[in-house]
């Protein structure tokens, strides 16, 4: 045994609807393993996978290892299988390999598909094209058609840039990237 702190992460699948249970189930869980020699604190945590983890850390891995197989945390093990099932376990020694564990950077979000771009421009770009023929054009008609393309170009453009596309793309955000969305509703669904 090692005298290095360690770290252990329970990862665990909640049973729906049972969700705030198990977080009280897991903070009952972290103040009977402060009884136990060696504990040095932890936490509830849920992560983007809507998996919900138990973590705590023991002043070495023989107190980790005490608390583990003690008959109080059997216990607690029994009162929480109604509420969601273990997934995982990790044991992380020393505190600079858990911090170094946890910068991990998350895969950016896949860009959405070609067609579903193509439809948010299409969204952007005819109706300011319609109107600038409708309105302005036929008051333009003595110019050259170079000048008149090019303001076109230039009112559009700018339109489409600054005002259109930013909100179009907040309003079509869930449905351009539905994995985020979906994620991100999920955790603001758990906290509220």
């Amino acid at each position: 045994m090692t005298s290095n702190p360690v770290t252990v992460t329970v990862a665990y699948h909640v049973v729906p609807g049972r969700e705030a249970e198990f977080h009280s189930w897991g903070w009952a869980l972290l103040g009977a393993s402060a009884q136990q020699s060696g504990f040095l604190g932890g936490g509830v945590l849920v992560d983007k996978e809507a998996e919900w983890h138990v973590v705590y850390r023991f002043a070495s891995e023989g107190a980790a290892l005490a608390w583990e197989n003690s008959s109080a945390r059997a216990q607690w093990d029994a009162r929480g299988e109604p509420l969601g099932r273990e997934a995982g376990r990790r044991r992380v020694p020393g505190s600079k390999a858990w911090f170094d564990a946890q910068t991990l950077t998350p895969a950016p979000p896949a860009p959405p598909s070609k067609w579903k771009l193509w439809f948010v421009n299409m969204s952007a770009v005819f109706p300011p094209v319609l109107l600038f023929n409708l309105i302005v054009l036929p008051y333009l008609g003595g110019l050259n058609a170079l000048v008149r393309t090019l303001l076109l170009c230039l009112c559009v453009t700018a339109l489409v840039t600054w005002i259109l596309m930013p909100r179009l793309q907040r309003f079509f955000r869930k449905w351009l990237y539905p994995p985020l969305q979906a994620l991100r509703g999920r955790h603001k669904r758990r906290t509220a």
